[in-house]
């Protein structure tokens, strides 16, 4: 039988550990080895346990002080005498109610381990979350927008109220699990006494019995419905982005909350705009003529279009800043800058005149071959 591991060791906590501290570790451990999402997984259950225990130890200040003091055997009575001096594992010696410790920690009740409460499911949970996605042009990305979109969900009946009764009829409390939705039969095994839980086969884990269902949901106290829902989408938004839309999602079961709406924003391309962060970065493709002697440009924006002066000398691939022209900061005051890069056009074809016109160019800015330079080098 494997060592009995010490209760920090398994809690991944020090010994210096604050009360909150100590229920953060546990809460992790139990949120990931939950007998919801690994039914019948004897590992998780163990491990489960093995943490239950050590938190209840460490967590009540008496026990804790003890377990310092004299490791298991402060806590344990039984270690010493049925072990002889060396504990080997299990989780007799110590008297802890792992139900209880998960209902305080999650709410509710949780059975089948040792004595815990029965979980039930007529209790209050919340409704599913619902997922959906938006498509923005990119100045609605970038200034913000509203949008209206459609979504299927499930609500609570209008007739019945979610309850599934007809008008004026009440559901019976299940009297064979007495509104637990689960039975608890013990059984004997060879290592001991074990309860085992099952869902109430009267009441198919309901808790209730309806007599007289609802017509309009049959009983079933929901309904699902197409809605058009109104969201607000901030200014300066990305593409990707999931906004959550609380309690616009599916109706809780037995009176819970309702669910989350969460949109998915995807921004389509623009024509000739792209975004970098709060940047907009675009080019702008200018003749030999106005690099050469400089020019006054209409360069288009967010804003709209937007003069700007190039200087003489103007060569490919220069970039020029408009200040506040980006995008605005998101859920902020402020804007980006917008990135010109000018592309110098250089004619396809010329005609006769033309060619002698830019070789006389030519030859009075001196012609010829030019020197070579360090790549990405400008003069």
């Amino acid at each position: 039988m494997a060592d009995k591991r010490d209760y920090y060791e398994v809690l991944g906590v020090p010994k210096t550990a604050t009360d909150a501290e100590l229920k953060k570790a546990f809460y992790k451990i139990a949120k990931e080895n939950h007998p919801d999402l690994h039914p019948g997984d004897k590992a998780c259950e163990e491990r489960l346990k093995e943490a239950g225990e050590a938190y209840e130890v460490l967590s009540d200040k008496d026990k804790r002080a003890k377990y310092d003091q004299f490791g298991f055997a402060g806590v344990d009575p039984s270690y010493a005498a049925q072990n002889g001096g060396a504990y080997g594992g299990g989780f007799g010696g110590v008297d802890f109610d792992f139900g209880d410790i998960l209902g305080n920690i999650f709410g509710g009740g949780f059975g089948g381990f040792g004595g815990g409460r029965a979980r039930t499911r007529n209790g209050p949970r919340p409704g599913e979350d619902i997922r959906v996605g938006v498509s923005l042009s990119f100045e609605e990305a970038a200034f913000g927008c509203d949008k209206t979109v459609s979504v299927s969900r499930v609500e609570n009946c209008d007739d019945c109220g979610g309850t599934g009764c007809a008008p004026g009829t009440t559901a019976e409390v299940c009297p064979d699990c007495h509104g637990s939705g689960y039975t608890v039969t013990t059984q004997r095994t060879i290592l001991g006494m074990s309860q085992v839980q099952s869902e109430c086969p009267r009441c198919h884990g309901k808790g209730k019995i309806i007599h007289q269902p609802c017509q309009k949901c049959r009983g079933q106290g929901r309904i699902r419905r197409q809605r058009s829902v109104n969201i607000h989408i901030d200014a300066g938004i990305q593409s990707n982005v999931t906004m959550s839309l609380g309690g616009q999602g599916s109706a809780g079961y037995n009176g819970g909350p309702a669910g989350d709406l969460l949109v998915t924003v995807s921004v389509r391309p623009h024509e000739f705009f792209e975004r970098d962060g709060t940047s907009v970065l675009c080019e702008m493709p200018i003749t030999v003529t106005q690099a050469m002697l400089g020019a006054e440009l209409e360069v288009p924006t967010l804003d709209g279009k937007v003069k700007y002066t190039i200087p003489e000398g103007t060569q490919n691939g220069d970039t020029f800043r408009l200040r506040g022209k980006g995008i605005p900061y998101f859920r902020s005051s402020g804007r980006g800058d917008q990135y010109v890069t000018v592309v110098v056009t250089i004619p396809k074809s010329l005609n006769a005149e033309q060619r002698e016109l830019v070789r006389k160019l030519d030859e009075t800015l001196g012609g010829g071959a030019q020197k070579p330079r360090k790549f990405g080098k400008k003069k």
